[in-house]
C-alpha cells in the first residue's frame, strides 16, 4: 500500500501551469490539480514509506525553483477510493 499524501504548493506568480506539468510527470505523484485560494496547487503522492517522502520533496519537489512553499498531510486512513 505505501504512504499516501496530499502536498499544497505555494508558487511564484504565473509559474502555475509550468510547475504543475512538471510535477505531474513524477512516478510519485497520483494528481495535481491548480488550485483558486490560498494554495496554487495540491498534488497527491503516494510513496513506499516516510524516508521515500523526505526524499521526494526534498530532492524533487522543493527543487524546482519556482516552489516558495509546501505544506504536507499525510493520510491516515482512505475512505472511498476509485
Amino acid at each position: 500500500m505505501g504512504v499516501y499524501g496530499y502536498i499544497l504548493v505555494t508558487l511564484k506568480s504565473g509559474a502555475e501551469r509550468d510547475v504543475c506539468e512538471k510535477v505531474a510527470n513524477f512516478e510519485e505523484v497520483i494528481q495535481v490539480d491548480e488550485l483558486y485560494g490560498e494554495y496554487d496547487a495540491i498534488a497527491k503522492v503516494q510513496v513506499e514509506d516516510l524516508a521515500d517522502l523526505d526524499k521526494f520533496l526534498t530532492d524533487k519537489l522543493r527543487s524546482l525553483s519556482d516552489i516558495f512553499l509546501t505544506t504536507t498531510m499525510i493520510v491516515a486512513k482512505e475512505y472511498k477510493n476509485e
